[in-house]
């Protein structure tokens, strides 16, 4: 009935109807105190307490109007010397509830002092004394109908409030769960391009070798298509580890094997086997006493040297020499990763005036964890990355 409050409302008259009318007319009147002066009820008196009750119908959608078309009728009977009945008294107070459940404080109010004068005036004017008892208890009762009004339209303005508010943090969970799957797929991206690059430069350079050395040392040239086969195995089994996140339809089983965990500076010493295989001579330093990471820095750290070693494969030269370094304090780890080949420039301008995917990646992983990252020319030639992460971020 909630959708329907027309519907429930003239259910609400008839009933009304159904129980006052016949007791209008088969209720005696009290005998003295001036009760026989009332005219005895009538077609007309009948009609009157119908159309009052009938009103009703309408109290949700015009409950001012309502209200004053019900004293305009219970005025009416008064002045016809009509007793009061159940029936118009009901609905009275129903209709001044209504005014105060359906409207706002102005005309809630305007509407509570119509009920209130209309009680004083018709009390008054009736030809039966009432005791001032019953007079302030008959006051009371219709304050306190349009209070019980008042205090239910407020209870459900705030249900609707908290209902709206609910909304709207759902909404805002919406955008925010959207804004981080965006964040996670732009970070899956730049995983995809490091694995992809630094491999990929790996087998240009080991393919390079092989084609030059093919005619006069056979054997190095397998050895380095053997490098180029499991380089190019390594990389199909880490994309497919980190596509595999963007897949929701895997079983939890096979899931956890695909998973693996993400490489770290544990795994620094098989990265650079890796580079060493490429004839890129590689040398390793750890300074301070070295301390475990948090996890993300672990593997920005680590994508931050595959990255660099990965820009010195493709433009220092065949003949270049990098170093890696890593300096442990109590609060801070810094890495740097320095050439002397001759790619300075190229590595700068990449494409025009933008630079590389690679170089913003090293920007943006290191500003993730709040560190800070140098990239240039190194004195003397060269090329050199320096990081700075804080070993809590």
């Amino acid at each position: 009935m909630q959708s329907r409050p027309l519907a429930a409302d003239a259910l609400l008259a008839l009933g009304l109807l159904l129980v006052g009318l016949p007791q209008l007319y088969v209720e005696d009147l009290p005998h003295g105190e001036g009760y026989e002066q009332f005219r005895s009820p009538d077609l007309v008196n009948g009609l009157l307490v119908a159309v009052v009750a009938l009103a009703l119908t309408f109290r949700q959608r015009y409950p001012l109007t309502v209200l004053m078309f019900v004293v305009a009728g219970d005025s009416a009977m008064v002045l016809r010397d009509y007793p009061p009945s159940v029936p118009d008294v009901v609905a009275f107070l129903i209709a001044v509830y209504s005014v105060a459940a359906h409207r706002g404080l102005a005309h809630s109010v305007l509407g509570g002092l119509v009920g209130l004068v209309y009680f004083v005036v018709s009390v008054t004017v009736l030809p039966v004394d009432i005791s001032p008892v019953v007079l302030i208890t008959d006051l009371a009762l219709v304050a306190g109908v349009w209070v019980l009004g008042r205090n239910l339209r407020m209870r459900r303005a705030y249900f609707t409030e908290l209902e709206d508010r609910a909304a709207r943090l759902e909404r805002a969970r919406g955008t925010d769960a959207r804004a981080a799957r965006i964040e996670e797929r732009s970070r899956i991206a730049r995983e995809l391009h490091d694995v992809v690059a630094h491999h990929v430069s790996v087998m240009t350079v080991q393919a390079g070798a092989a084609r030059r050395i093919i005619d006069r040392d056979a054997d190095s040239a397998r050895e380095a298509m053997s490098t180029i086969e499991e380089v190019g195995r390594t990389a199909l089994s880490e994309m497919r580890r980190i596509v595999g996140v963007l897949r929701t339809d895997r079983d939890a089983e096979q899931a956890g094997r695909e998973l693996a965990p993400q490489p770290g500076l544990g795994d620094l010493g098989e990265l650079l086997d890796h580079v060493r295989e490429t004839g890129l001579s590689v040398q390793l330093w750890i300074e301070g006493e070295a301390r475990t990471p948090s996890p993300g820095v672990d593997v920005a750290a680590f994508r931050l040297i595959q990255e660099a070693l990965t820009n010195t494969l493709k433009h220092a030269g065949s003949q270049a020499r990098a170093w890696v370094r890593l300096y442990y304090t109590d609060d801070d780890l810094t890495v740097e990763i320095e050439d002397d080949g001759h790619g300075t420039a190229t590595i700068m301008a990449d494409n025009g005036d933008n630079p590389g995917h690679g170089l913003v990646g090293m920007y943006e992983r290191v500003a993730l964890y709040g560190g800070e990252l140098r990239i240039g020319p190194r004195v003397g030639g060269g090329f050199g990355v320096r990081a700075r992460f804080p070993l809590e971020a």
